[in-house]
């Protein structure tokens, strides 16, 4: 759902991906929501 709402991609776009190509974007988001829990943690103290 990330990539489909913040990539603003249609989910058939994303559906027609390969295996791989999924599993890139995957653990790019996965990648980028961490950095953003962080950068939200330090903001906080």
């Amino acid at each position: 759902m990330y990539a489909v709402l913040n990539f603003h991609w249609k989910p058939a776009e994303f559906a027609a991906l390969n295996q791989h190509e999924k599993a890139f974007v995957i653990a790019s988001i996965d990648k980028r929501v961490e950095a953003e829990k962080k950068e939200a943690d330090k903001l906080r103290t």
